[in-house]
């Protein structure tokens, strides 16, 4: 009797925990499904709806904090689904505490996630701080990384303090630790001080073409601690802020106009007359140019040389980029070498005479001292044979 009551209590509580699993079960099954189902909906129907309803507005910025925070609440959403799940579960009190500690900073760094987003320097919230206050591109991507560091820090700070751990009491007790750090990131500070100094006095902007000791090419990008200039080769360059801060720097994109300096050298065998013309023709010819900056246009006989006669010419472009000016570069020598031509003048290029002294009366000396003497000894020869 005793064996079959056990028995029976056995198989009750067997299938009481079968049962409480059950439900378990398909209460966890039931709860994912349905944020799974609302997430869905969320992306179908709610987003579409917001990106309408803020697409009929003048404001651009509406538009872009949908986009920016699209993803993280698709995440977040995901994420409370499993949160309710797993805290419908019979855990533990420290279980369940660890859980809702995971939750929580998840879900702070999801929002993170959102304003890193939308601090991009591409974003419309930037380009409408450019424009209101006048702000080089330069500028405006060294604040966004600067906000983005900035939400970054914020975020894993109150995350830190959600896990219960005390940041002023840490920062406190750095101590001698904390001096040993900031003279280790002695480069790293001057590298962003550089960076500022940069910034501050705008020698160059992104997409500008730079000369320096260090590097020549289009500046990309700079940030806290470097910047990034792609090289003609198409290599990709990292100069270290403080370098930059030091070095004289020769911005090509900023010319106004730009420089054509050279000397065409004729042969001596031209004309005075001929010379003179050649200068004036080319001098209008410059002048009417529509492509050669007004301001200064020189042309002037200026030196004998040693092998030519040398025209000097100095004068500018109206254009910077070095694709146009070679164009116009070349269009100028094509019609110098019309203009030459025209005049039959010719191209002088570096040759030296040689002459030689005559030595004829040197010669003949020798030849006649060989004559005085070698027909005597003939005529010795010959009187001999005649004997």
């Amino acid at each position: 009797m005793l064996k079959q009551y056990l028995n029976w209590g056995l198989n009750a509580i067997s299938d009481l925990i079968s049962h409480q699993l059950a439900r378990y079960v398909i209460g966890v099954l039931l709860i994912l499904a349905l944020f799974w189902i609302i997430n869905k909906l969320v992306k179908k129907y709610l987003f579409p709806w917001m990106e309408r309803l803020t697409g009929k507005s003048e404001n651009e910025m509406d538009d872009k904090l949908v986009a920016a925070f699209f993803r993280p609440i698709e995440w977040l959403i995901s994420l409370t689904g499993f949160f309710m799940a797993l805290r419908y579960l019979p855990l533990s009190p420290n279980t369940d505490q660890l859980i809702l500690d995971i939750y929580r900073s998840t879900t702070i760094a999801l929002i993170a996630w959102g304003f890193y987003a939308l601090a991009s320097g591409e974003s419309v919230l930037s380009r409408e701080i450019k424009e209101k206050f006048k702000i080089d591109d330069i500028l405006i991507a060294f604040l966004s990384k600067v906000v983005r560091f900035i939400i970054l820090a914020l975020a894993l700070v109150i995350i830190v303090q959600e896990w219960g751990y005390e940041v002023n009491g840490f920062i406190a007790g750095m101590g001698l630790g904390g001096l040993a750090f900031a003279l280790a990131a002695q480069d790293a500070l001057s590298n962003i001080f550089g960076g500022i100094v940069i910034i501050m006095e705008k020698p160059f902007s992104i997409g500008d073409w730079i000369v320096t000791p260090s590097v020549e090419g289009f500046v990309e990008d700079i940030n806290f601690r470097s910047t990034r200039v792609r090289a003609f080769d198409q290599s990709l360059i990292t100069v270290p802020n403080s370098t930059l801060a030091k070095e004289a720097i020769t911005n090509y994109t900023r010319m106004g106009k730009r420089r054509i300096r050279f000397y065409l050298r004729v042969t001596y065998d031209t004309p005075r007359i001929k010379l003179e013309h050649c200068v004036l023709r080319i001098r209008e010819m410059l002048n009417n140019h529509p492509d050669v900056h007004p301001e200064t246009i020189l042309v002037y006989f200026e030196q004998f040389n040693d092998s030519s006669l040398d025209i000097f010419m100095y004068f500018f472009t109206h254009t910077t980029v070095w694709k146009e000016y070679l164009a116009v570069r070349q269009d100028i020598n094509l019609k110098i070498m019309e203009i030459l031509e025209d005049m039959d003048i010719s191209v002088a290029f570096p040759s030296r005479s040689i002459y030689l002294e005559n030595t004829d009366t040197l010669t003949g000396v020798k030849e006649d001292s060989v004559e005085a003497s070698y027909p005597k000894e003939t005529g010795n020869l010959d009187s001999s044979r005649a004997e």
